[in-house]
């Protein structure tokens, strides 16, 4: 792809991320979009939701200009508009897994029948990780920045995979597409917030992501590194539900007690704070992934059985603390 090219498309998804995260803050109240405050949210105020759109929109663009099945963009633009009027009115979580899962056994259809794979027993498994990848990036968009800032992590290291690898074009234009009109999405989001991304833009990272991972695996060794991508955000959602769990606790009622909220709610550090900081550790388990992957699968997990371990021990000592307190 000619250089002038791919800056258009770069050129498109910032003007798309921000300009969608600038009008819904701008017209969110009229339209009724707001996260009003309740006794477990992360801030105070009511503040539109709902700026994702604009990460919809490159989604959108860049997938169908170069040149994606239709398998696969529009089963996710309709769980993204889906989750968009999940922005404006309460849906059953039932209604959400049906709707999520029948978009992901679609995209992987249409994935297995373009690349004639025949194992269709992997589809349950890959539908599955699909949906809770999906699922664990909206649990985590809770403060300003987090979701934002590990997009742009989370696809900024996907494309530099897709083309290690030697991917095709297509894979890399839109992973990094994904990544610069998320920061441009971040401009309204950070320090404090303008607009919150919604449904609309988290559940849709986490489905693009989970996606692109499974149609980049061409072995178990690349779907464990490019999972690894989205490391703290697996880690602290399979955390904060084994707590919970062993607490007694429902895993389907709201809460607040991932690492990410007890840091900004109980310990009061600040959001930007804890965004940047999950960013930073993650683009460094990111590189050490791509650095690491032609010494095989072995080091790989001894590389996440030490992160484990890091998370594990921090995550430990906060819970304590807050304890404490």
């Amino acid at each position: 792809m000619e250089l002038i090219s791919l800056l258009f498309y770069m050129i498109c998804a910032a003007v798309f991320g921000g300009g969608g995260a600038c009008l819904i803050a701008r017209f969110g109240a009229r339209l009724n979009i707001l996260d009003r405050a309740n006794h477990r949210s992360s801030h105070t105020g009511a503040v539109p939701k709902g700026g994702g759109i604009g990460i919809l929109f490159t989604f959108v663009i860049v997938a169908v200009q170069t040149g994606f099945s239709a398998a696969f963009w529009v089963p996710a633009v309709a769980l993204s508009l889906i989750s968009f009027m999940g922005d404006r009115v309460d849906l059953s979580v039932k209604l959400r897994l049906g709707v999520q899962f029948f978009c992901a056994v679609i995209v992987l259809g249409g994935f297995f029948a373009s690349v004639g794979l025949t194992c269709f027993y992997l589809l349950p498994v890959m539908a599955l990780f699909i949906v809770g990848t999906a699922n664990i990036y909206n649990f985590m968009d809770g403060i300003d920045g987090i979701a934002g800032i590990t997009a742009v992590n989370a696809f900024g290291l996907l494309g530099g995979y897709a083309y290690k690898i030697g991917a095709g074009e297509p894979y890399m234009v839109l992973a990094l597409a994904m990544s610069v009109s998320s920061f441009a999405f971040l401009f309204f989001n950070l320090p404090k917030a303008r607009v919150f991304m919604g449904d609309v833009g988290s559940v849709l990272l986490g489905f693009v992501f989970a996606s692109m991972v499974v149609f980049l695996s061409g072995n178990i060794i690349d779907f464990f590194c490019m999972s690894g991508f989205l490391f703290l955000f697996y880690m602290d959602e399979i955390t904060t539900m084994a707590v919970r769990y062993k607490n007694g606790e429902s895993l389907t009622k709201a809460h607040r007690k991932h690492l990410y909220q007890l840091l900004a709610n109980e310990m009061g550090v600040a959001h930007w704070k804890i965004a940047v900081g999950y960013g930073l550790f993650q683009w460094g388990i990111g590189l050490s992934v791509l650095f690491f992957r032609s010494h095989g699968m072995g080091l790989i997990l001894l590389l996440y059985t030490v992160y484990t371990i890091l998370f594990f021990i921090f995550s430990n000592s906060v819970r304590k603390k807050v304890l404490i307190q």
